[in-house]
């Protein structure tokens, strides 16, 4: 309960933090917008007046025991083999799984985890992919359906 509260307290102030933009780059195309500290001697920011623009400063972070988080209060922990499952507790991790992982062995990762009970956080990325490979895998190829290159020359010949 205590850890909801904490999220929600968190999702509350991500909402009145400020946009924390770098001194005057809505001036200039060549100042971009990415925060940096602001290094003049008579700059109004530096001296943190209240005409400057907001600086980030330690009193905007989140609580600390959710920090970090992802929004579903767990921890996000990258997979890439069933190996990488075997430390790990579904109570408190959630996967996300490489994105350079193939579909074959994305199927068996994702069948392991879902047994074993862990939220994975990327499955919908390619589950169609996931869908077609296994009821392509799953349904019986007949031999009529393909032809060896032999049959197939052949069959051209008689045309």
């Amino acid at each position: 309960m205590d850890q909801k509260r904490l999220m929600d307290l968190r999702k509350n102030m991500a909402k009145h933090r400020p946009s924390f933009r770098r001194v005057e780059s809505w001036r200039y195309k060549r100042v971009k917008d990415p925060w940096r500290k602001a290094r003049g001697i008579d700059s109004r920011t530096r001296i943190k007046s209240k005409s400057g623009v907001k600086s980030p400063s330690v009193g905007y972070r989140g609580p600390k025991k959710v920090r970090g988080l992802h929004p579903s209060g767990y921890k996000e922990v990258r997979v890439v083999t069933i190996e990488d499952l075997k430390d790990l507790n579904n109570k408190i991790h959630a996967l996300k799984i490489s994105s350079k992982l193939g579909v074959k062995k994305r199927i068996s990762l994702v069948e392991y985890a879902q047994n074993r009970g862990f939220k994975i956080l990327n499955v919908g990325t390619s589950q169609k992919e996931l869908e077609d490979l296994e009821s392509m895998l799953k349904s019986s190829f007949d031999d009529e359906e393909f032809l060896d290159s032999d049959d197939l020359e052949e069959e051209l010949k008689d045309e």
